[in-house]
């Protein structure tokens, strides 16, 4: 759905993207995760053909940007640098406008699409005052609002929850999550990590402009080695696990054990022979924050 080769921006002395080789699969819910400054917006911009490139290509659905925007862009949805849209207008009225200014929207079902899609981004109760007295929750809806409108093949959204509140983001994390699940490919620019952790199936990582990390999230959070044993007898446990403790920790979890160890069905077998009261015994995986801060290093 997207690949890149070498795809490079520089602004003067500023290389603001260097070679960057992007692949986002069809089905994807790819998260193109950095640090704000680290080239995200950049790279959507050249996707999109908004910005040319200073040297590598860009192929969206199998086409080379920007030379088929025009048959490429009716295909894709995007919300790049906040939701456009004119301020003394109604948020129908802006919407109507989108689906007026491209191929497909068949006029005598406009105003029912319209709605509709008013409805999945949680806008169906708007009524017709301008967009310049909306929330910038209420935007960021339109904005995806205006994304969503044509039922396009790919989705592209630089900081879709900016502005929400934890209910706001939760009900567009399930939209998309359903939209993928429909058939819609997701390119997902984000800065927070919570967001990509809990809606990405593929992850890319760009820090000062390069991908330092391109893979499926499944495979970053892969296991450690490690065994984290919950359980109320520390010292006890301690005490057993002298050469195989490398770790206690005490959080909002409780206390555990990161044992390493290659059979925890023997482990939990001796703990519990020792009587060692052991409420939980879980393979301990990574965490994309540390893959992230890893693999940013300079």
């Amino acid at each position: 759905m997207i690949r890149t080769h070498g795809l490079t921006k520089a602004y003067g002395a500023i290389t603001a993207v260097d070679g960057l080789d992007l692949d986002v699969r069809e089905g994807d819910v790819y998260g193109f995760l950095g640090a704000n400054g680290s080239g995200k917006t950049t790279t959507v911009r050249m996707l999109l053909g908004l910005v040319l490139a200073t040297s590598g290509t860009a192929e969206v659905l199998g086409e080379e940007m920007p030379k088929a925007a025009r048959h490429v862009l009716p295909q894709v949805g995007a919300m790049v640098e906040g939701p456009a849209a004119y301020d003394h207008l109604s948020g129908r009225r802006n919407l109507a406008l989108v689906d007026a200014s491209g191929p497909g929207g068949a006029r005598s079902s406009r105003k029912a699409r319209i709605a509709e899609t008013l409805e999945r981004v949680g806008l169906g109760h708007v009524d017709d005052r301008p967009v310049g007295a909306y929330s910038l929750g209420m935007r960021q809806r339109l904005g995806l609002a205006s994304a969503l409108l044509r039922r396009p093949r790919l989705l592209v959204l630089d900081e879709p929850t900016n502005g929400l509140d934890p209910q706001g983001i939760h009900e567009i994390r399930e939209l998309l999550l359903e939209l993928n699940r429909e058939g819609t490919t997701v390119f997902l620019s984000s800065h927070l990590l919570a967001e990509i952790e809990q809606l990405c199936t593929r992850v890319g990582v760009l820090a000062r402009g390069r991908l330092v990390v391109q893979a499926p999230l499944a495979e970053l959070r892969g296991p450690t080695g490690r065994v984290a044993v919950h359980t109320p007898d520390v010292e006890l446990g301690r005490s057993l696990l002298d050469g195989t403790l490398e770790e206690v920790v005490h959080d909002d979890d409780g206390p555990r054990l990161l044992v390493r160890e290659p059979d925890p069905a023997a482990l939990n077998a001796r703990l519990v022979a020792a009587g060692v009261r052991v409420t939980a015994l879980v393979p301990e995986r990574r965490h994309l924050e540390d893959v992230v801060l890893e693999a940013s290093q300079p």
